[in-house]
């Protein structure tokens, strides 16, 4: 692991793991650099983790080399349908959407969650939700002064043109099954756009994953921490498929330290959402982090190999797919933050309060390996100075 230094203030993000063509290594790095910039700013102008995770996720949101926000994934009807979620580790309020349309920056409708339930019970005692979906999510994000987007501005070319892609490969393995009934065969249209309302300079290469979930981890100057989560989900998912970036403990994971010696931990996962779900992967890494004497890239490793690809409750998948970018903050030790991966590729930036750029990376597989089966994990830690 390779050793920093850094001051308290720190901020991780990432593309997701899954795969990431070398075409357009140039324009991820790019949208990383801009999203770990501006968090630094905010940072050293004293904002909250919470705060700087949302706008942070917000830029990774409107990129269109993202599967998140603008250039998300379609689902079975040609439609975005996007998850996401937050966790303030100060509060330790959570707040998601899932399958939620018409809004260009889901993250920002998972923060107003979370400062509604800090302002405490509703009227009559009601207790203020924490996840909401569907056109439930849409009203209440614009009850809260949150502007809708429109569908032409979420979808770009490549969105469109991979979901043709996919949308004739299901229809010729569901004519070579006749006998299998398909929803699909009955309830399927491509969206209906003019040419011209599809910018055409939007170019995303289609080989990239579904799987590419982005989110964030952040030491804000008070070291406190947050963590965000979002998502456009699965290629040809089915409407009101919820994955693992809406869920609590499967997306993302924050808490603060307490008065035990524990460090602050954050973590914020991608992969295949049922994978995920299924294994609670966020927070078991940040218990794992909190229960280990032997640092944090041992706890993230025995995470994935006895939690994850070892699971009993994946038993029966071939190809176990997911990442996890994880923080730990020790007042006394600085930050250990450790990215796994069992994805062909996983990519990710960071920077601390003493660079003067941030770091990218586009972390990879061992080529001997097997996507699905095999680990790749690596870290950083950024040393408090004497």
């Amino acid at each position: 692991m390779e050793d920093q230094n850094c001051t308290s203030g720190f901020i991780a993000v990432h593309l997701g793991a899954g795969y990431h063509s070398t075409v357009n290594q140039r324009e991820y790095k790019a949208v990383c650099h801009q999203a770990c910039v501006q968090a630094m700013k905010m940072i050293r102008d004293k904002c909250s983790a919470l705060d700087v995770v949302t706008t942070t996720v917000g830029i990774l949101e409107d990129s269109p080399f993202t599967n998140a926000g603008v250039g998300s994934n379609l689902n079975l009807c040609g439609n975005v349908e996007c998850d996401a979620s937050i966790m303030d580790g100060r509060s330790l309020q959570y707040g998601a959407v899932g399958a939620l349309s018409g809004i260009q920056n889901p993250s920002k409708v998972c923060r107003a969650l979370i400062l509604e339930q800090m302002k405490g019970s509703l009227s009559c005692g009601r207790i203020p939700p924490s996840f909401l979906v569907g056109n439930g999510a849409l009203q209440w994000a614009r009850d809260h002064g949150i502007q809708e987007t429109a569908t032409s501005v979420l979808l770009t070319k490549g969105a469109l043109s991979a979901y043709r892609k996919h949308k004739r490969r299901l229809s010729a393995a569901e004519l070579s099954s006749p006998k299998k009934p398909s929803w699909t065969n009955n309830h399927v249209r491509l969206p209906c756009f003019d040419a011209v309302s599809i910018p055409t300079d939007d170019v995303v290469d289609c080989r990239d994953s579904p799987l590419d979930t982005v989110g964030a981890v952040c030491v804000d100057a008070s070291g406190n921490v947050s963590s965000a989560v979002s998502s456009g989900g699965i290629a040809l998912k089915h409407p009101g498929r919820v994955g693992q970036a809406s869920s609590y403990g499967c997306g993302c994971w924050a808490q603060n330290r307490n008065n035990d010696g524990k460090p602050s931990v954050a973590c914020s996962t991608s992969g295949c959402g049922e994978h995920l779900v299924k294994t609670l992967l966020a927070k078991e890494c940040c218990d794992s982090l909190l229960q280990s004497d032997d640092g944090a890239a041992m706890a993230i490793q025995r995470v994935f190999t006895e939690r994850f690809l070892e699971s009993p409750f994946l038993a029966s998948v071939d190809e176990k797919l997911g990442g996890a970018l994880v923080l730990s903050h020790c007042l006394d030790d600085g930050v250990e933050l450790v990215w796994a991966h069992t994805t062909e590729t996983m990519c990710l930036g960071y920077m601390s309060t003493n660079s003067s750029t941030p770091k990218f990376q586009l972390s990879s597989l061992p080529t001997s390996a097997v996507p699905g089966k095999s680990l790749h994990i690596q870290g950083i830690h950024c040393k408090q100075p004497p």
